[in-house]
């Protein structure tokens, strides 16, 4: 089932994820429907938070990037109760954008380098590093956890200039392909 996306001001999107546990309720559905949803948006990641679920949960697909990242082939994961022990070298950009902010694109800087834990679906546990674009998509998800998002990694100027745009995706101003939860949205009178 392909699930709504929780558009920018939605207030879970600011929240810090919960851990949940192997009993938590169709953890193997949410997953195949994250899934799911990641592929109908065109995403390469898709974190919990983004389909209104405020849980420690992400899903990804680094398969696009295999033309400039041959690791990427078939790198596909699901990352339960992740936590980044540590991120290293020198910060690199890379153009990002994100299913909860669509149409906007943005230059961001992140650590080539990523130290990982975390349980994948079947509950065994990974201690592993990552690195280039895998461990940027880890990246970019793992911030939607901490309720984070790419664009408060712009410079001061940029959130400035995309105040009003980023104000027409909460209020639904937007065209886009997928199904979405606008926080502001005004509801239709009849």
């Amino acid at each position: 089932m392909i699930l709504p996306i929780t558009a920018f001001g939605h207030p879970i999107l600011r929240k810090v994820a919960k851990s949940i546990d192997k009993n938590y309720p169709n953890l193997n559905g949410l997953i195949s429907d994250m899934f799911e949803t990641m592929y109908a948006t065109s995403g390469v990641g898709l974190a919990a938070p983004q389909v209104n679920l405020s849980i420690r949960l992400l899903v990804m697909d680094a398969t696009p990037y295999a033309k400039e990242d041959p690791q990427a082939v078939g790198f596909k994961k699901v990352l339960i109760n992740p936590v980044i022990i540590n991120q290293e070298g020198d910060e690199w950009m890379f153009n990002e954008g994100c299913l909860s902010i669509p149409d906007v694109r943005e230059d961001i800087m992140r650590k080539p380098k990523i130290h990982i834990q975390y349980y994948n679906e079947n509950w065994e546990f990974f201690d592993e590093e990552y690195t280039s674009v895998m461990a940027r998509i880890i990246q970019h998800e793992y911030d939607h956890l901490e309720g984070i998002l790419f664009v408060d990694k712009v410079s001061n100027l940029r959130k400035v200039l995309l105040k009003r745009k980023l104000l027409d995706i909460s209020k639904g101003n937007i065209e886009v392909d997928y199904k979405m939860i606008f926080p502001l949205k005004k509801k239709n009178k009849r």
